[in-house]
């Protein structure tokens, strides 16, 4: 069986080898993401999930397992997308500390012809942070390639009081959705 990940990340690289699957790593690069669109932002997640996942299919076999996803971090009706500088990581770090978002992450499954889409949203709440935190954090140099400005999987896991879902999905894969849908399209 070849598993085929329409991303560019290497934490749903690494999350697929967690449970078993290697992946060759097919990266939508020709696909354009929207950063909005009229609607919900599940419409937004979906459509780009959709688009990566469309892209890469006509480069690969139907027989392939065809997996891409979208994730976007939400606070309060606003996307939070990947910061562009130092001083947005900051702002955001600045809205988050104390409160509740969203972390919506949309999955596609293409396999023989089949496609599987699902949607899956976590609620992480931060802790308070006191100005010197969020400085300290900015310099470990984490927050520029990730949404909303942390990775709960690196040192961002201190900002974190608790979540509401699933783990995976805040990392970038919600592995459980994605072994229901694999099962679901008969994958073995």
């Amino acid at each position: 069986m070849n598993f085929i990940l329409a991303s560019a990340s290497p934490r749903r690289q690494m999350l697929l080898r967690q449970i078993g699957i290697e992946a060759t790593i097919i990266k939508p690069d020709g696909f354009v993401e929207k950063t909005q669109i009229d609607g919900s932002i599940k419409a937004l997640v979906r459509f780009n999930a959709l688009g990566k996942a469309t892209f890469v299919q006509q480069q690969v076999s139907a027989a392939d397992v065809l997996i891409a996803a979208d994730t976007i971090v939400a606070f309060e009706g606003k996307i939070l997308g990947k910061p562009q500088n130092r001083i947005k990581a900051q702002e955001m770090l600045e809205c988050l500390a104390g409160k509740m978002h969203h972390v919506i992450t949309c999955l596609v499954v293409m396999y023989k012809g089949q496609t599987e889409v699902a949607c899956v949203t976590t609620e992480v709440y931060f802790r308070s942070l006191t100005a010197s935190e969020i400085e300290d954090y900015l310099a470990a140099g984490e927050s520029m390639d990730k949404a909303g400005a942390y990775g709960i999987q690196g040192q961002g896991a201190i900002l974190v009081e608790k979540i509401n879902g699933c783990y995976n999905n805040v990392v970038g894969l919600p592995l459980t959705c994605l072994y229901k849908m694999l099962n679901k399209l008969e994958v073995k």
